[in-house]
């Protein structure tokens, strides 16, 4: 599944079947389920599920939360948008 097939199944009622608990999440995101997306996230430790955690987070304002989450991601919370950052994790998960 590439990027532009990834965004024609958010029309979709549910997400694409196969697809991992990674993805899962960020589809559920975009459609504007928080809460089924950070469970899906939220009992996964590694550091791929970290990042995913802390956009979670960010996304609800949570900043103090995203950056512990970020930091367990070895990364640093984004000066950028919220759109470009679950754009760039998709494109990430899906390659």
């Amino acid at each position: 599944m590439n990027f532009e097939e990834f965004q024609k199944s958010l029309s979709a009622f549910d997400p694409p079947p196969g697809i991992s608990a990674y993805l899962q999440s960020m589809w559920y995101d975009f459609k504007g389920d928080w809460d089924k997306a950070h469970q899906l996230i939220q009992n996964i430790d590694d550091k791929t599920a970290a990042h995913i955690h802390a956009y979670l987070h960010r996304k609800e304002g949570d900043i103090g939360n995203a950056d512990y989450w970020y930091h367990h991601a070895g990364k640093k919370r984004p000066e950028y948008s919220l759109e470009k950052e679950w754009e760039e994790l998709v494109k990430a998960l899906l390659t």
